[in-house]
């Protein structure tokens, strides 16, 4: 269980590449985006919650915030997550175009931080055990109660009890590979390298993630690696990384999971660095870098950041328990291997009185200066395995990845079938919430498919392998294969739909054929439609002159295709 305090930052975004279902994010923000028939940020909440993570801060731009507000207050799956119920956090300087590692500098996310923190997309589907990922990082990282890494290298404050804002610990990141069962043609990738830990004294338990954890030392973009290749013809390798390390394991079929546990001190550290947009490629990249390229730390400002988290501690007393008046070293009482023995103090030497006697503590010479060594606290990563019966870790955050991800939720077992105990996190109580909806001149794939409250399915209609928001209504004769279906969708008769999604409340002429399309929200396909890899989207402006004077004609609607991705990121 995580230490009392630890927080959780869910970053809820643009949505800039669901671009056909957020282009009204007052309304409609991509954290409220249907994922197996729950809103996306479902997924993100019921993991910390289900990791022992209350204190959830929910963070969105003011435009968006009474829309999540209101979700969270009305929605079903939103209202029945435990309490207490996440607070939303909307600085009113957060844009639609923030970078992410903006968004740690803003006063409002400073403020309400006052430990050490998780940060996470709304976008994130993670099955890995929560609760494990953060005892990997306590164990190689936290400690007790946050504590400092216990690093042989580390001079300044050691474990103590409720140290959330003191010591020097490092952080933790996860990947996950994007081949497999649900890989997608052009997934965005990273380009990482890693190195290993030294083999722990005591070998991680069977089913500890430990094993998979090793030192983030080089992350950036594959895109990013392809344009340093293509200008310079060669992947340049510092000397100093070979030096300091001397395996290395690069991979490039991996992405950011977004998943991070941040140490207090990383607040610090950004602030100081105002150039710095993206948690991911400048953060987490630098950070990484930093740890062997000579002179990076001191350009980071990470110097002065360790030196006034010291002050602190030595201000306000040992970890601000007023418990402790001494560091005291956790590692020392350990029964796996022997301590140095501390020799009997002379005569000269002054008796060391017991931890819990307040007596006067002299001036520290651990201070940081020019000429001290700095020690960076690593960066560790948690790279998932690729193996078939892994966990699925995946950010939902193009419309091929939902189509997807919807798709591969919907096979999972109902709590009606397996039980609780037996059944995903994910799985829903029922596969057809309302089986009085569905004809009985109709075949409905119930193995892989899912159908929410207040479904109608006329006879001789055909659902295979898709998924049914509530109040849709399919009439007689249509053919749904591989489709996600928002609330309130309307299909006519004998309509065929492969690999599409449509939107809230859009609706499909009769006798449509449509394949590998999307539909926004509102939007009405014509009857007879056939179509094929098309976005069904109003363009702006096109109701707003009822004279005709726009170019192109009197057309209600068109099709409009658009691309990009929150972070625009610089190396």
């Amino acid at each position: 269980m995580p230490a009392p305090g630890f927080q959780a930052l869910i970053l809820c975004g643009p949505g800039v590449s669901l671009n056909t279902f957020t282009s009204n994010p007052e309304e409609f923000p991509k954290a409220l985006i249907p994922v197996a028939n729950r809103p996306m940020m479902w997924y993100p909440l019921d993991w910390c919650y289900r990791m022992g993570i209350t204190n959830i801060h929910l963070i969105t731009p003011p435009s968006s915030a009474k829309a999540i507000e209101a979700a969270l207050s009305q929605n079903p799956h939103l209202t029945s997550l435990p309490a207490p119920s996440a607070d939303i956090l909307a600085p009113e300087a957060l844009t639609q175009t923030s970078g992410t590692a903006e968004i740690l500098r803003l006063p409002e996310v400073q403020a309400a931080i006052s430990g050490d923190f998780l940060v996470l997309p709304c976008d994130i589907i993670c099955e890995v055990a929560g609760e494990s990922l953060l005892e990997a990082w306590m164990i190689q990282q936290g400690g007790l109660g946050g504590a400092s890494s216990g690093s042989h290298d580390y001079k300044g404050p050691r474990m103590g009890i409720g140290g959330e804002n003191g010591g020097r610990r490092g952080g933790l990141g996860v990947w996950f590979e994007t081949k497999g069962e649900s890989s997608v043609i052009g997934e965005e990738t990273d380009f990482v390298i890693t190195t290993p830990l030294k083999p722990p004294i005591v070998p991680p338990s069977e089913g500890s993630l430990r094993s998979n954890i090793s030192r983030l030392v080089y992350l950036t973009t594959t895109d990013t690696l392809k344009d340093i290749t293509e200008e310079k013809k060669f992947f340049p390798l510092r000397y100093g990384l070979i030096r300091k390390h001397g395996r290395l394991r690069m991979l490039t079929a991996y992405r950011d999971a977004h998943i991070y546990l941040f140490p207090h001190w990383v607040l610090e550290m950004v602030k100081k660095n105002e150039s710095m947009d993206s948690i991911s490629e400048d953060l987490v990249g630098w950070w990484a870098k930093a740890g062997w390229q000579d002179g990076l730390a001191n350009k980071l400002g990470l110097q002065q950041v360790f030196g006034d988290v010291e002050d602190r501690e030595r201000e306000h007393g040992s970890h601000h328990s007023g418990l402790l008046e001494e560091d005291m070293e956790i590692g020392s009482l350990s029964t796996t291997w022997t301590s140095n023995l501390t020799p009997r103090p002379t005569k000269e030497q002054k008796p060391t009185f017991a931890s819990r006697v307040s007596t006067p503590v002299p001036p520290s010479t651990d201070t940081l200066t020019e000429n001290t060594i700095l020690v960076v606290p690593p960066i560790l990563a948690y790279i998932h395995p690729s193996t078939l019966d892994a966990p699925l870790i995946r950010r939902v955050d193009t419309a091929a990845i939902l189509l997807s991800i919807s798709l591969r939720l919907a096979k999972l077992d109902s709590i009606e079938e397996v039980g609780r105990s037996a059944s995903s996190p994910f799985a829903h109580a029922h596969k057809i919430a309302y089986q009085g909806g569905i004809a009985q001149r109709s075949t409905v794939t119930k193995a892989d498919c899912l159908l929410a409250e207040n479904v109608t399915v006329e006879e001789k209609s055909v659902i295979k392998e898709s998924i049914i928001g509530a109040n849709c209504h399919i009439k007689s004769g249509a053919r749904l294969t591989r489709c996600v279906l928002m609330d309130g969708v309307v299909i006519g008769e004998r309509c065929q739909l492969t690999g599409c999604i449509l939107g809230r409340r859009a609706q499909v002429g009769r006798e449509s054929v449509l394949k590998e399309c999307e539909v926004q929200d509102g939007n009405v396909v014509a009857e007879e439609t056939d179509a094929k890899g098309e976005k069904f989207m109003v363009f702006e402006g096109l109701d707003e002159d009822v004279d005709g004077s726009l170019d192109g004609g009197g057309d209600e609607g068109g099709f409009d295709v658009l691309a990009g991705d929150e972070d625009t990121l610089e190396a």
